[in-house]
């Protein structure tokens, strides 16, 4: 038996109009899974399979909690995650995925496999930033971060840091260097 058998779908095999499932998405499969966003976590997935008169609709309704790395301390952090998403399959002659949630699957295999569609789905689900609440960051890293900013606002600068109520702006270090051979190329400019 194979890491993700248990989330094979038997869609020509199925004798109601409709079907209900449940699984829960626990540390084990999401290294089983490799996937880069998220390592560890437990996510509750109920999937209603409905027959329509040509293809089959997918309902996925993903509630629970992964743990993902603060984008400011890089310590774990939970993160609850809720979703409702939706799968469109059809029979055909060969595996295809067509538009945003249509999948073709061969008739004669009869069977869609969900566990990475469920992955994407809880992926998805996960905000772009995910920092700490206010106050809650590392501490040792909070304080190396803060040995490489400036105190004053007063200056330019393009990234505000919130270590829970101080408030510390990060200072972009560029170093604007010119080719001398560009001076040159303006000059040509000029003389036009």
């Amino acid at each position: 038996m194979g890491k993700f058998d248990k989330y094979k779908i038997d869609l020509k095999g199925m004798q109601a109009d409709s079907a209900k499932y449940e699984f829960v998405l626990d540390n084990l499969y999401f290294a089983h899974i490799d996937g880069p966003e998220v390592q560890k976590g437990k996510v509750n997935v109920t999937l209603t399979v409905k027959r329509t008169s040509r293809a089959f609709e997918l309902s996925f309704q993903t509630d629970g909690i992964v743990w993902v790395p603060c984008d400011r301390c890089l310590d774990e952090m939970e993160l609850p995650i809720s979703s409702s998403d939706k799968l469109m399959v059809k029979f055909g002659r060969e595996y295809a995925e067509e538009g945003d949630n249509l999948i073709v699957i061969p008739e004669e295999e009869g069977e869609i496999n969900v566990a990475w569609f469920m992955y994407e789905f809880v992926a998805l689900s996960i905000p772009m930033k995910h920092v700490h609440a206010p106050g809650k960051c590392n501490k040792a890293m909070t304080s190396k971060l803060s040995k490489h900013i400036k105190t004053s606002a007063d200056e330019d600068s393009d990234e505000v840091f919130d270590t829970g109520g101080d408030e510390i702006v990060i200072e972009e270090e560029v170093e604007e260097q010119v080719d001398p051979r560009w001076n040159e190329l303006k000059k040509i400019l000029d003389n036009n």
